[in-house]
């Protein structure tokens, strides 16, 4: 089934191969004919993660990252709308030399022709490739023919890895093993029979049923791999490197041991345990409710770089999730964000509980509790200090109110053009970034303390450079930026040419943390390497006594 965590399993080997001193990279295969994920809403598909390169992929790239550390590119994302694209496209420039082009093998083959590309440029000994969706789903059948195809001709080369839940019903009190067998057989179907199975469940699972997984799924029995619960994700390669499962990895491929670098990995999972003082951190969004259900999935790059920060600082984060439409609907609730030592406005788009943001903004800077605002977040919060403390009651963004007259937000200048053919897909500003950082700010001092990372903090004589991963269209209306600043806000994070703002903070003797970024630094941090403006932010909520 989805979400059972074929993710973190791809990540998780990643890194244990890594580990062992091979080089390594991730690919995701996704199913859908979307050409990338920048037109999914996150409730539907969960988060957009975006690679160095600026490419909009599935989630599960940054879990390769935040395991791997380890930059992505759109060579680490191959959808079935991609591939058809580039078939046809093919076929119109007579690549095929006047054959006919067929769905199978020719589409089986460009999904081979995209996989060797990205191990190719990553130059990997080893290269993880996750399909998403299920085992019996219509459209996977060509990804698993590929797959099919790849280790026919390279027998040798190739291992199959299936993750498959194992329910214990409650009303039952047994683990039960038929639905994985059935999967296995339609996995069978497909002409592929799985080396591993990595068999996920509530707890974990014991020898009877491993050997009944071994015997009815036609493989051995240390070759099924107990995958429980556990108290966070970055447990999960500590628990399968128990088993020994990269080492049967890199038996079946005929590859020898080499080295084990795991070893601070394991210390940290075993401190984070230890730690006891929590931080309580609430999450003010637009994009978490789907049915009955709350979707952290939704911002999960946030999420996590908010956790690997807080453990950095000492501490355990709990979290809340807010619906910002509840403020617009009852604006009294306004007041439950005192219970809480810090607070994230995470990105967005569009109009839709935008109002409630600004809200909570407005009472998290007048009651000085920590706020760390990202992309729609830092550009809210402008909105809010213009209307509040600048007297610009109607300010807003051009992008909820195009005829305001006070747009201290605005379309940026190139996307007009971009808008008017309505190309929305890949057009947004996207991808890693440099921007120039002023000293004796905190976003300077943040850098400064976390110098080594993939933001690539660099000291210059007048501050330092980072760079920075963007998707967005709107930004700070230069003509506004000096009445900004008139008001206590600093610009602390411009880019080098100097026209836009990618930073702003409330002036330190206003506000103990009051800050917004124009990109996305949760798509740099990593589990051993914390964001820097993540840690200053978690330092800031630490503090706050309540």
């Amino acid at each position: 089934m989805s979400s059972v965590g074929k993710g973190v399993t791809a990540a998780s080997i990643g890194l244990l191969m890594k580990s062992r001193g091979f080089s390594i990279t991730n690919v995701k295969c996704e199913m859908y004919v979307n050409i990338d994920a920048g037109t999914i809403r996150p409730t539907e598909h969960g988060e957009v993660f975006v690679g160095a390169d600026g490419i909009e992929a599935d989630q599960d790239l940054g879990n390769y990252e935040r395991f791997t550390d380890q930059n992505t590119t759109r060579n680490n994302f191959i959808t079935q709308g991609q591939i058809w694209q580039d078939v046809i496209k093919r076929e119109r420039n007579l690549e095929y030399d006047g054959e006919d082009v067929e769905v199978v093998p020719d589409i089986p083959r460009e999904i081979i022709r995209r996989i060797q590309i990205a191990a190719t440029n990553a130059n990997a000994e080893i290269t993880i490739i996750e399909f998403g969706g299920t085992i019996g789903e219509y459209q996977i059948s060509m990804f698993l023919e590929a797959a099919r195809m790849m280790k026919q001709q390279n027998p040798q080369d190739i291992a199959f890895v299936m993750v498959s839940y194992l329910p214990i019903p409650k009303m039952v009190g047994e683990m039960k093993t038929k639905p994985t067998q059935y999967a296995a057989r339609t996995l069978n179907s497909a002409g592929i029979v799985a080396d591993f199975i990595v068999a996920r469940a509530e707890s974990t699972l014991d020898e009877p049923r491993r050997q009944r997984l071994a015997l009815f799924c036609n493989i051995a029995a240390d070759g099924v791999i107990s995958a429980p619960d556990v108290s966070n994700i970055y447990e999960v390669p500590i628990e399968l490197e128990s088993q020994e499962f990269e080492q049967k990895i890199l038996k079946k491929l005929g590859l020898q041991e080499r080295e084990d670098t795991l070893a601070s990995w394991r210390d940290y999972v075993v401190t984070i345990r230890s730690l006891t003082q929590k931080v309580h951190i609430a999450m003010v969004g637009k994009y978490f409710g789907t049915g009955h259900f709350t979707l952290a999935d939704s911002y999960i790059s946030v999420i996590e770089s908010a956790k690997h920060a807080a453990w950095a600082c000492g501490v355990r984060p709990e979290f809340s999730w807010i619906d910002s439409e509840g403020y617009e609907q009852d604006p009294n609730k306004i007041s439950e964000l005192s219970q809480f030592d810090g607070v994230i406005a995470p990105g967005g788009f569009g109009s839709r509980g935008v109002e409630g943001i600004i809200q909570a903004i407005k009472y998290l800077r007048e009651q000085k509790i920590p706020y760390f605002g990202i992309c729609y977040g830092m550009q809210l919060a402008l909105v809010e200090c213009a209307r509040h403390c600048m007297g610009m009651s109607d300010a807003h963004t051009t992008e909820v109110n195009p005829s305001t007259a006070s747009p201290v937000i605005d379309l940026m200048p190139e996307q007009y053009e971009i808008l008017k053919t309505s190309n929305y897909g890949g057009t947004m500003r996207l991808g890693s970034y440099p921007a120039f950082l002023k000293q004796g700010t905190h976003s300077y001092e943040a850098y400064s303390k976390n110098p080594e990372g993939r933001w690539s903090f660099k000291k210059t004589d007048a501050g330092a450079t980072i760079r920075e991963r963007h998707r967005h269209r709107y930004e700070v209306n230069p003509t506004y930026v000096k009445l900004f600043e008139e008001h206590g806000i600093v610009f602390s994070g411009i880019s080098l040419d100097g026209h836009l703002m990618e930073i702003m903070e409330l002036k330190k003797e206003l506000h103990p943390f009051f800050l917004g970024t124009q990109f996305h630094p949760e798509f740099t941090g990593s589990f051993m390497s914390p964001h820097p403006l993540f840690c200053a932010f978690l330092e800031a909520s630490k503090k706050v006594q309540r």
